[in-house]
Parts: structure tokens; C-alpha cells; sequence
């Protein structure tokens, strides 16, 4: 009980060293807590030593509070050390656990738009910004002129977007009508317009298996496959989740067990390293790739 309550304690501090804007309701939602445990967190500040200011319903700890300076600089970086940190982090391979786990941790303390910047970079940069002022003010959105891999069309959906993915690839979202948890790929949307309307379905939201290929579904289908070492080091270099289902069986040979939403992205996969893989099961992935072969064998006669 004591590391979330410590936790929460630091979260909140950082955010009310900078407040301008949150209200209580909004601090207790950002920390998964009741407004009343927000109260008692701030009286422990103002024991603590802190003054408290307060404008309307919005708190923040005022710069003349003992310590101030040394805990703002300890917690917050200025423009240029957080341009410089930004930099650093993008330099790690995109592969690497670590840089991977460093965005994680900074997730748990920085604002969503801040994260943003950081991983999302031209045309997608104004969309994510959109869909996390929708998520943070539980608003829907209009993704305009998307383009849907399923059924090869272009058109508007109003959602109510409520989790990334990682690295803002994908939104989940429920379509209200469809009355499904849908996932919207990021670089397929036109523009993300922000409605008026507030969420109707918050309690229908909830996000769906991800199988290692980035492809959802409701249904999963068990795989095994092994590869050689090119082919495994390809398969990690693409798809980084899929290493902890990696198994080596031999110096050039990979056992890679794994479900999936679909035979759609593995079968990609396999079908651009052919020589390099072989289908250990189910028939049907055989029988997929057998097919999609064959199409692509008529299409160029």
C-alpha cells in the first residue's frame, strides 16, 4: 500500500509545481484516486511546509514554498535539457528494451502531449495531440477520411478514443455504431476533428488482444513456425514483442510459438522469407499461404 500512495504523492507533486489548468476531478482522474484522497495528499503538503494556492477549483504549489526550487528543478527539466533528452532517447535503435522501458517509465509521469512530441513526428503530430485532449477531456472525435485496411474504404467515423498503443501507432476506440472496441491506425486518419459531445459509453470501453504482428481480433489462433537466424533476427527487428516467443533450437534454427488475430501478418512475414521458414502448424496457416500464392501467381499472368 505504501509504494502506490508514495507514488501518487510524487505524481502529484510534479503536476501542482506547474498546475495551471487541472482541476481537482481532473488530478483524482490523472491518479486513479478520489478527490477527497487529493485533498488529504495536499494537506500533506501545506504540513510539509508547502503554500498552496488555489484559483477556482484548481490547485498548485505556489514558488515561494521552502524547497520549491530544488524540488522544480529535480522533477522537471527545462526546454533545453528535455530537447536534449528527446534526442538521446530517439537515438537507441527503435529495437532496444531499453528505450522501450524509458518511454514506458516516462509514461507514468508526464503528460501524454509531452510523450507525444517525443515519438510521433510530422502529419501524425496533430492527430495524436487531438486524440489525447479528447481522452484527458472525455470528449468524441470525428476521424475524418479514414482510410480502413478491412474494407478498402474512405470514410468519417465519430468514436470515443480512449487508449494508445504503443508509440501512438494505433487508437483504441469505440464506435457507437457498431458498438465496437475498434482499433484505428494513426497514419490512416485524414484529420482528427474534436467534438462537443462528451463519452456515452465509457463503460463498454475496452481494448482487445494485440497479437505480435500489431493485428486485433476476438478470436485467436495458436502458431508455431521455425526460422532460421536471418530470419529470426529480421522477425525481432520488425515486430520487437515477438522475441519472447523466440526459442533456439540450434545455432541457425528459431522455434517461434505464438497466437494470432489472423493469418494476415504472419503470413506476410513468411511469405517474404520463404526459404527461411517453415510451418511446424495449424494446416490452415499452409493453406492460407498456398492460397495467397496462388493469387499472386494468377495476378501476373
Amino acid at each position: 500500500m505504501f509504494q502506490p500512495k508514495l507514488e501518487r504523492l510524487l505524481r502529484l507533486m510534479m503536476l501542482l509545481t506547474s498546475n495551471s489548468t487541472n482541476t481537482l476531478a481532473q488530478l483524482a482522474d490523472k491518479l486513479n484516486t478520489s478527490e477527497r484522497s487529493i485533498y488529504r495528499y495536499i494537506d500533506t503538503f501545506k504540513e510539509a511546509g508547502f503554500v498552496i494556492k488555489k484559483n477556482g477549483n484548481v490547485f498548485r504549489i505556489d514558488k515561494s514554498s521552502p524547497y520549491f526550487k530544488d524540488i522544480s528543478q529535480l522533477v522537471h527539466f527545462t526546454e533545453e535539457e528535455a530537447y536534449i533528452l528527446k534526442s538521446a532517447i530517439e537515438s537507441i535503435d527503435e529495437n532496444n528494451l531499453i528505450k522501450q522501458n524509458l518511454k514506458k517509465k516516462l509514461y507514468t509521469v508526464y503528460d501524454y502531449n509531452i510523450l507525444a512530441e517525443t515519438v510521433v513526428k510530422g502529419k501524425n503530430a496533430f492527430n495524436v495531440n487531438k486524440l489525447v485532449e479528447a481522452i484527458e477531456q472525455k470528449k468524441k472525435v470525428l476521424l475524418r477520411n479514414y482510410s480502413s485496411a478491412n474494407s478498402n474504404e474512405v470514410s468519417n467515423r465519430i468514436v470515443e478514443p480512449f487508449k494508445f498503443t504503443t508509440n501512438y501507432i494505433q487508437i483504441w476506440a469505440y464506435e457507437a455504431s457498431t458498438r465496437k472496441n475498434k482499433l484505428f491506425k494513426i497514419s490512416r486518419i485524414a484529420e482528427v476533428n474534436l467534438l462537443p459531445n462528451d463519452w456515452e459509453f465509457e463503460n463498454e470501453h475496452k481494448t482487445g488482444f494485440i497479437d505480435v504482428f500489431r493485428i486485433s481480433s476476438e478470436n485467436q489462433v495458436d502458431v508455431s513456425i521455425e526460422l532460421s537466424l536471418r530470419a529470426a533476427n529480421l522477425l525481432v527487428e520488425e515486430y520487437p514483442l515477438a522475441e519472447r516467443h523466440l526459442e533456439k533450437l540450434a545455432d541457425n534454427k528459431w522455434r517461434f510459438n505464438t497466437q494470432v488475430s489472423s493469418f494476415e501478418g504472419i503470413g506476410r512475414f513468411i511469405m517474404g522469407l520463404m526459404n527461411e521458414i517453415a510451418i511446424v502448424s495449424p494446416q490452415e496457416l499452409k493453406e492460407f499461404i498456398y492460397t495467397r500464392l496462388k493469387q499472386n501467381l494468377n495476378n501476373l499472368q
